[in-house]
């Protein structure tokens, strides 16, 4: 439960109302609204040791407080205490941070910096002056289209016209996308392939362990973005996770896990759509909800705090989120290891980027570096500074291009002095942004970025 903030009060009951009372009006409406929504416990836990300071990629990038998690925290509560208003440097700075998370395994009093910058931008778009064609975008995109399969088929439909029908080719040729920012620009070059169906209609629901006896019974969370834009790797997640020996099903009735909403302030619809997804597993009768976007995955896992305060669902928000894993953790901690065949070519040098909330909110950075060394003819490199944020974030990278890009080419440093001719990843965000860093520093024909479950497939043994 959200804890209201304690001012230090007058000693009798008439000042203490008429000290309230003159805080109240004093501060501005999105104050107030600060002082409602952000939980000032947490607040309070930061001790401001500035441990979290060496791990946050805005602080590493500036060097200003501000841009840090102990800075932000500091901003925050000046706010709620009424001791400064949030102005536009306010917003800025929650806007700089990219919501990585790496502040959180490092903090020595578990302040939930990620619960607090949520609440925060919760507070920040309620206030938020959009011009009319931010909103109609916000509207269209957060409640009319990632909330809504079909719509998404639709929209993988439209790009596969796009992509497969010579109208690509033809905008390329006639630099139709030179109207976009540089940055879209090259986002598009690198986009894979799209698909009008997804992994249901594809491969169907339900799918028997291929290897003995059904460990487990998984509920694959197939994503929304990911389900059109990544399908093969949610088909070769169904191959893995069947020949690991788990039996798999795909509740057709699960939607956007609304990650893309809490992030954005679109904190009602985020409940709205993990409601419906609880639902859709339960009925399932699932043992566990496997995830292959990191992403997705630490939303998933935070159902029961996104529902702490609904408590006609909170109980089933708990059954789900103690449920989810990775998909890497799911196959090496439940099931059996998949062979995978020795490789009679060349070695080849992997590397692997972190994904920032498979590493620092499920906490699973471990089991894909096991499964990545259990590979014959592979050899193993890891990437310096491998838990620092690629710049993806989710839309960070759009909305943040300068920032975005400058961590971005820090970390393909780091991949140069891997060597490494394949860069894996564990969520599709940091996917593409690694494609789009390959695209920078144009070494497209030298080094290759996937998904380490479409990696791994190709290896196993058939």
């Amino acid at each position: 439960m959200v804890a209201t903030h304690k001012v230090e009060q007058p000693a009798t009951a008439q000042g203490q109302a008429g000290m309230a009372e003159a805080l109240c009006s004093t501060m501005s409406p999105l104050a107030e609204r600060m002082k409602l929504t952000l939980d000032y416990e947490e607040l309070m836990n930061c001790m401001r040791c500035g441990f979290c300071q060496p791990a946050c990629p805005t602080y590493i990038e500036t060097g200003l407080e501000a841009a840090s998690p102990r800075g932000r925290i500091a901003l925050m509560k000046a706010v709620v205490d009424g001791v400064m208003e949030p102005d536009d440097q306010f917003r800025a700075q929650m806007d700089l941070c990219l919501g990585c998370r790496a502040c959180e395994p490092v903090c020595p009093s578990d302040v939930k910096y990620g619960h607090l910058i949520e609440q925060t931008r919760d507070a920040l778009e309620a206030d938020e002056p959009h011009p009319w064609w931010i909103r109609g975008i916000r509207k269209f995109m957060f409640r009319g289209l990632f909330p809504h399969q079909q719509r998404m088929r639709l929209l993988g439909g439209a790009l596969v016209l796009y992509q497969k029908s010579g109208l690509r080719t033809l905008t390329r040729a006639t630099k139709l996308l030179n109207v976009l920012p540089k940055q879209l620009r090259t986002m598009e070059k690198i986009m894979p392939d799209a698909d009008a169906r997804g992994v249901v209609k594809r491969i169907g629901e339900i799918h028997p362990s291929q290897s003995g006896t059904a460990i487990a019974k998984v509920g694959l969370f197939r994503g929304c973005i990911m389900d059109v834009m990544f399908t093969e790797t949610n088909m070769n997640t169904v191959k893995l996770l069947t020949q690991a020996g788990f039996e798999v099903v795909i509740p057709d009735t699960q939607n956007c896990c609304g990650a893309l909403h809490a992030h954005s302030g679109e904190t009602k619809t985020a409940r709205e759509l993990a409601i419906q997804n609880i639902r859709a597993f339960r009925a399932a009768g699932v043992d566990y909800i496997a995830s292959n976007a990191g992403g997705c995955g630490a939303l998933l896992v935070e159902y029961d705090h996104l529902l702490k305060d609904d408590v006609a669902h909170r109980e089933d928000a708990k059954w789900f989120a103690s449920r989810v894993k990775d998909v890497s953790a799911l196959v090496v901690e439940k099931g059996r290891v998949p062979a995978f065949r020795e490789s009679g070519e060349a070695e080849v040098t992997i590397t692997y980027q972190d994904s920032c909330h498979l590493r620092n909110v499920m906490r699973s950075g471990n089991a894909p570096r096991t499964l990545m060394k259990s590979i014959g003819g592979v050899r193993f490199v890891e990437l310096p500074e491998a838990d620092k944020c690629c710049g993806s974030a989710g839309i960070y990278n759009i909305v943040q291009p300068a920032m975005a890009n400058q961590i971005l080419h820090g970390k393909m440093e780091c991949v140069d002095r891997t060597k490494a001719q394949v860069v894996l990843t564990s969520n599709p965000g940091c996917l593409l942004q690694m494609k789009l860093g390959i695209e920078n520093e144009g070494v497209g024909g030298q080094v290759d970025a996937m998904h380490i479950v479409d990696f791994l497939v190709e290896r196993m043994v058939k």
